[in-house]
Order: C-alpha cells, then structure tokens, then sequence
C-alpha cells in the first residue's frame, strides 16, 4: 500500500524513525536504508513523506507497520 504521512520522530543516530498516517494506526517503523534521498539518508520530525508500508510478522521497536521506499514530498 502507498500512503502519505508525517514523519513523527527520527533517530538520526540510529538511523531509524516512526511515520505517521491514517492507514497504519499507532505508527510506522521506517530504517535509514529505505529512504530514497541522495547523500546522507535523514528525515525531520514534522517532514511529509510518500511511502510504502506493509504489516511486519512481528512489532518492530513495538510497531506493527514497517515502511519501505519513502520519499519526501516536494513543497507544492
């Protein structure tokens, strides 16, 4: 499923974040490898991004969803 969301937290230091939308209650855990940016691979807290997300075999850092091939949104 695609879907737009808001990223709500991101460690940077871990490199790891949860995103926010309407289709995947409680959260989506989202990895530094699956953001699709040139150079260093970060998102900020508050960013609106485009993503994939499927529901994970087992909580991930106690989420259900985990998130794949995110882009940020461009300003429109």
């Amino acid at each position: 499923m695609t879907s737009r969301g808001v990223v709500r937290l991101w460690h940077r230091e871990d490199g790891w974040g949860v995103l926010e939308c309407a289709e995947t209650p409680g959260g989506c855990w989202v990895h530094f490898s699956e953001v699709e940016v040139p150079g260093f691979r970060a998102l900020d807290p508050g960013q609106q991004v485009d993503f994939e997300w499927q529901r994970s075999s087992g909580l991930v850092e106690g989420l259900v969803f985990v998130a794949s091939q995110v882009r940020p949104v461009s300003a429109e």
